[in-house]
């Protein structure tokens, strides 16, 4: 279980995010056209997944949209936004902004994800939902980089995260 901060209250999640140098969980999340996806359909892409807990937030949108501008001209890599909001307002607001750089995916389907991934918060105001982070994965679905971002209302380190994606 790993513990962060909402504005200074200190909150749970149900795990850890996964070791570097292991493979990543496998997953199900949903697309804004109601497919499921997993890390299997993006096969030999680099794949930076920008957890967050909700895109309606502006710290979230803050990270969707740098995400999205650092991917541009990258061919080689995938940024995924994972959030439990529904694909529907996932959609919206990617549209809204012009971000066609990134991919969001929900998990309205089930929590799996927030599950094996270790990000689950499991009290507190935002309890059901994700904890803000980011893991960086190889072409071969390796994990290569992991931030656990200790509080929900801070930004995560996007050079790291970028880096690790070279």
């Amino acid at each position: 279980m790993a513990q962060i901060t909402l504005k200074g209250d200190t909150i749970n999640t149900n795990g850890d995010l996964p070791a570097v140098g292991s493979k990543a969980p496998a997953f199900q999340l949903t697309t804004a056209d109601l497919d499921d996806v997993g890390l299997d359909n993006y096969p030999g892409k680099k794949k930076l997944l920008n957890i967050v807990p909700s895109l309606d937030t502006p710290v979230c949108a803050t990270s969707t949209q740098k995400f999205n501008e650092a991917a541009r001209g990258r061919d080689d890599v995938v940024m995924l936004i994972i959030a439990a909001d529904l694909p529907f307002a996932m959609s919206r607001f990617c549209t809204g902004e012009k971000l066609d750089n990134v991919i969001p995916l929900s998990m309205m389907r089930d929590k799996n994800f927030a599950k094996d991934y270790g990000v689950l918060i499991q009290d507190g105001p935002l309890a059901g939902i994700t904890a803000r982070a980011v893991v960086v994965v190889d072409e071969n679905d390796k994990v290569v980089y992991t931030e656990m971002v200790p509080e929900i209302a801070q930004e995560p380190d996007y050079d790291k995260a970028l880096a690790a994606l070279s």
